[in-house]
């Protein structure tokens, strides 16, 4: 019998009159006056039984609630602490596209000589989570120039395709807290990241800032700023491998990625582990210009990339594949 049901059975069974009730594998037939005393203490019995399980099922159902809700709010109160106060978030709780309010996609074939074609299409929101999914699948470039050069123009297929979103233009930050809850998957030639860009100045001039990226079995914490050759960034990195944090047993959960940013430094955090922090004096761009990328605001970008330069070799992955965000929270000081 499930919970309802059970439920219903002590509701009937609360006054015995003139009724016939069935009680799975019993017929008992109940006549006013003459009722078997061993059958009406069988059923008092099992009411009290019911009732029990039923007190018991509410109470367990009620302490999952409010343990989840103070799990929930020690997580914000962590998050907090310092002094700092929430100033935008996306929790991803509506299902459907991601809110134009706070993010744009990219399009089409973007850097690093990815495999991917960005589309709209990869990226959802279901069940209070962001899907970016990553998938194998064949269609006409509509960039392809036979005989070119460029690596967007001389691919006549697109043969794989994916999401990159930002708050380019719409949500940028200067100083504060950033906070991702995420689970990657690890898989060959796959390259999901979370990370930021200075809102003035070319790359790497304006900055940039990966707070979670993955590639070849390496998680990154990057910090990158400008030197005296265009497209040449002066990297500030660390990583630690995914078989050391243990696997894929490691990325079938989620994590949580930090990054707190002040006029001092920028700390780079997974699971409230260190894993890069930088002083602010050291990341002036090295072209002479005396331009700091990191004291402008910054907007942020969640993407899953697939191969070209750093991704590796995607060919033995399965797909569709996924990097899930659970939310992103940005917290400032007063």
């Amino acid at each position: 019998m499930c919970f309802y049901n059970l439920y219903c059975f002590y509701k009937h069974t609360s006054k015995i009159g003139n009724v016939i009730k069935q009680i799975p594998g019993v017929l008992i037939l109940m006549e006013t006056g003459s009722f078997d005393t061993r059958i009406i203490n069988n059923l008092q019995t099992m009411r009290n039984k019911i009732a029990t399980f039923i007190v018991s099922c509410f109470f367990l159902v009620t302490s999952q609630r409010c343990l989840a809700q103070t799990e929930a709010e020690n997580v914000l109160n962590n998050e907090k602490a310092g002094g700092y106060h929430l100033v935008w978030a996306d929790e991803f709780n509506k299902d459907g596209a991601p809110d134009t309010a706070s993010w744009r996609f990219e399009r089409g074939f973007v850097r690093n000589e990815e495999f991917q074609w960005y589309q709209p299409e990869n990226a959802f929101c279901k069940n209070g989570v962001l899907i970016i999914e990553a998938r194998r699948e064949i269609k006409f470039n509509p960039v392809y120039k036979a005989g070119s050069s460029n690596w967007k123009a001389k691919r006549q297929n697109i043969e794989y395709t994916s999401s990159s979103i930002n708050t380019g233009g719409k949500k940028f930050w200067k100083y504060g807290r950033f906070i991702m809850r995420g689970k990657i998957d690890i898989s060959n030639g796959l390259w999901p990241a979370w990370w930021t860009l200075g809102v003035a100045g070319r790359w790497p001039s304006n900055g940039e800032i990966d707070i979670m990226e993955y590639y070849r079995d390496r998680i990154l914490a990057n910090i990158a700023c400008g030197t005296s050759v265009q497209n040449k960034a002066q990297w500030y990195s660390n990583t630690r491998s995914a078989d050391s944090l243990g696997g894929t047993a490691w990325s079938s959960q989620f994590h949580v990625w930090r990054m707190d940013w002040d006029e001092k430094a920028i700390a780079l955090y997974m699971d409230d582990l260190l894993m890069n922090k930088v002083e602010l004096s050291k990341l002036a761009n090295k072209d002479g210009s005396g331009i700091n990328p990191f004291i402008q605001p910054h907007y942020m970008l969640l993407n899953l990339a697939i191969g070209g330069q750093n991704g590796g070799d995607p060919s033995n992955t399965a797909f569709p594949n996924r990097y899930e965000i659970d939310y992103v929270r940005v917290y400032q000081k007063e």
